[in-house]
């Protein structure tokens, strides 16, 4: 079973991606944010097609972290219905993962 996450959200500016990066880390719901931007994304949204510039904001946490965050996301984020996509980690470097257990909140 898969017990770490990588968390992506979207934002369309990058300091609000910053802002939500550093938020998590400093509660300690993510080990590392990482930030890339700009990208395009395209989408549907209200019945037409959209297209806009947005900053991604990846996070690294433990899957008992999950409810948490996604709270912490949304209470930040300026977004109507942000994107907030979990994704198991599969696989990874066992010193990895045991330094993102120990910089998160566990229990």
């Amino acid at each position: 079973m898969e017990t770490h996450l990588q968390v992506v959200t979207t934002t369309e500016h990058r300091e609000d991606a910053e802002k939500i990066g550093k938020a998590l880390v400093e509660k300690r719901l993510a080990a590392c944010a990482q930030l890339v931007g700009p990208i395009t994304s395209i989408y549907w949204w209200k019945g037409t097609i959209e297209t806009a510039e947005e900053w991604l904001c990846y996070v690294k946490t433990h899957k008992s972290l999950y409810d948490e965050l996604e709270k912490a996301v949304k209470a930040i984020h300026p977004y109507e219905t942000p994107e907030i996509i979990a994704v198991p980690i599969v696989c990874g470097s066992n010193d990895y993962l045991e330094w993102l257990d120990s910089e998160v909140k566990m229990g």
